[in-house]
């Protein structure tokens, strides 16, 4: 008998969204991946991934891990848009614009010709 954690579940599903998205190529993939995740995932689900990411990520497929790399990078390790967002605007009070411009563009809701959740 093997047992399934929770973080297996993720796995097994974020592949799933890999494998849908894969078919697009590589860049639009590993973007689809992560906008996918980003709006239909819940926070705790993301915290899970992203803290599964820090541990090495055994098990995803390799684009599958790209996407989330790509989404973890753009919420600057947050699980919601509103955390992403205050740590956008910090960046601002630190003089940071850069940055904090990269970040608030990851914390925008995805542009979807208004279908889905808002954020």
């Amino acid at each position: 008998m093997h047992d399934h954690s929770p973080t297996d579940n993720l796995v097994r599903m974020a592949n799933q969204i890999g494998k849908f998205f894969a078919a697009q190529g590589d860049e639009r993939g590993v973007a689809g991946i992560a906008d996918h995740i980003k709006k239909f995932w819940e926070p705790r689900m993301k915290k899970q991934i992203f803290a599964f990411l820090d541990e090495g990520g055994a098990g995803l497929d390799p684009i599958t891990l790209k996407g989330l790399q790509k989404l973890k990078a753009d919420m600057h390790g947050f699980s919601t848009a509103a955390e992403a967002k205050a740590a956008a605007d910090a960046l601002v009070a630190q003089g940071n614009v850069a940055a904090a411009e990269a970040a608030k563009t990851a914390a925008k809701p995805a542009k979807n010709g208004g279908k889905g959740a808002r954020r």
